[in-house]
């Protein structure tokens, strides 16, 4: 039976899947069975993009000797150890090049599937080199590869030389691209809108100027695509888990987070309005991307400190916008503590954010 699947390429959303089916440390039959795809092309698609680490475990450096667990060297590994207390070298990642015991350990998991450490068991407590699948790490190294391959003029230096010796001359006369076209059909074996790119590139003797209509159109600004946002990020944060939260918490105060966008691209306000005070602040970030809004909530987390910030925001309501997309930076502060709860509204149901008002009549 045919496949009906024609998508060939694999898209953001895609491997968002592949790396969540990773997470929970499904096999690479599940994860294609789940996007419709080969077992074979998630195995490509995981070894092509992985992510090289050096990093260790909470509390504990990275360290991939093989002798790091009866490791006997005390400061004396490296010529100047910077260390005030010398302790054992096992627990020092910056000395490993220089001991002469050093012994590179690989993980045996690496050499067969999954390849990587998504959903490995010991990962919080692992010193070794990690390798990582991320589905945005992928998708850019797609669309490089993509453009990479895609650049350049698909002609050979003799048939640009006989183009341009047909073109130019009848350009710089006068004639357009489509009448050039239409009266050398044997001559020009390239489509009118091909002509134009390598007009606009440069390529001839004849340049756009040379065609008065054209150099009074405006440029064309080319569409915007939109930020894809994993929609994991949304669980356990819908608008039915905030009011069963707020049910279960009707003494903590809510904050009303919105952006207010002027020219596309531009700078954007960031308002955050106390429900409870009936009062707003409004932030301008020079972009509507979510770093800026975590970046806002970072420096008034340190501006307030913990208690007072925690007593302040302890429930964060929010659109489904791209600047909302990383819940978890605003959630938990850079030492890993837990400061507020983040939930969202229902697409396209501005009005929930004003429902909340019935909590505090």
């Amino acid at each position: 039976m045919e496949s009906t699947n024609k998508n060939k390429h694999l898209d953001l959303d895609k491997r968002y899947e592949i790396q969540h089916g990773l997470d929970d440390s499904l096999s690479f039959k599940a994860i294609g069975a789940a996007i419709g795809k080969d077992c074979t092309t998630i195995s490509k698609e995981v070894r092509a993009h992985i992510i090289y680490e050096k990093k260790g475990a909470p509390y504990r450096p990275f360290n991939d000797c093989a002798n790091r667990t009866h490791c006997t060297h005390y400061g004396d590994a490296c010529d100047e150890c910077t260390r005030k207390n010398k302790k054992n070298c096992r627990s020092c990642g910056s000395c490993i090049p220089a001991c002469p015991d050093y012994e590179k350990e690989l993980c045996p998991l690496h050499t067969k599937p999954p390849y990587v450490c998504n959903g490995c068991s010991v990962r919080n407590t692992c010193t070794l080199e990690k390798h990582l699948y991320n589905a945005r790490y992928a998708q850019k190294e797609y669309e490089d590869l993509r453009s990479e391959s895609r650049s350049g003029f698909n002609l050979t230096e003799k048939e640009l030389k006989q183009l341009n010796s047909v073109v130019s001359p009848l350009l710089m006369n006068g004639q357009s691209i489509h009448h050039i076209l239409t009266n050398n059909p044997d001559k020009i074996l390239r489509c009118e809108k091909t002509i134009y790119t390598y007009v606009d590139n440069g390529l001839f003797d004849s340049r756009n100027v040379d065609m008065p209509r054209k150099v009074r159109f405006r440029v064309r600004k080319n569409k915007s695509v939109p930020l894809k946002v994993d929609k994991a990020c949304r669980k356990g944060r819908t608008y039915d888990d905030y009011l069963k939260y707020r049910e279960e918490h009707p003494e903590l105060p809510v904050v009303e987070l919105d952006s207010v966008e002027g020219i596309k691209g531009g700078a954007v306000l960031l308002t955050i309005h106390f429900v409870l005070q009936k009062f707003q602040l409004a932030f301008l970030r020079p972009a509507n991307d979510s770093q800026s809004v975590i970046d806002i909530f970072n420096d008034i987390y340190d501006l307030l400190g913990k208690k007072l910030f925690m007593k302040l925001f302890p429930i964060l309501l929010c659109d489904n916008g791209t600047e909302f997309s990383n819940p978890e930076a605003l959630e938990y502060s850079s030492d890993g503590e837990l400061r507020s709860r983040v939930f969202y509204c229902n697409p396209s149901a501005p009005n929930e954010k004003g429902y909340d008002k019935l909590f505090f009549m």
